[in-house]
């Protein structure tokens, strides 16, 4: 393969992750969007409510998961973009 090759390959490789980290970043705003609305409605629920003291626990979870995958999504595209300069 020549160096050409490799080197187109390697441009599309690096245009195909940064799309994938785009996608995957509005993914996770708008979930993270979703689980704070679905939170804020459970607001209103009764503190003695055991199904909606689970929902707001599991979504708490859910939404904090969500938060730290787009963490790692942004700093993996600060090391993407500095690899690529």
């Amino acid at each position: 393969m020549t160096n050409d090759k490799r080197t187109a390959l390697s441009d599309t490789d690096i245009n195909i992750d940064q799309r994938l980290i785009d996608e995957g970043t509005a993914q996770l705003n708008s979930e993270i969007l979703v689980l704070e609305n679905w939170l804020a409605e459970l607001e209103t629920a009764a503190e003695d409510d055991a199904e909606a003291v689970a929902a707001r626990k599991s979504y708490h979870d859910m939404l904090s998961s969500r938060r730290e995958m787009l963490s790692a999504l942004a700093k993996q595209a600060k090391l993407q973009a500095v690899t690529t300069k």
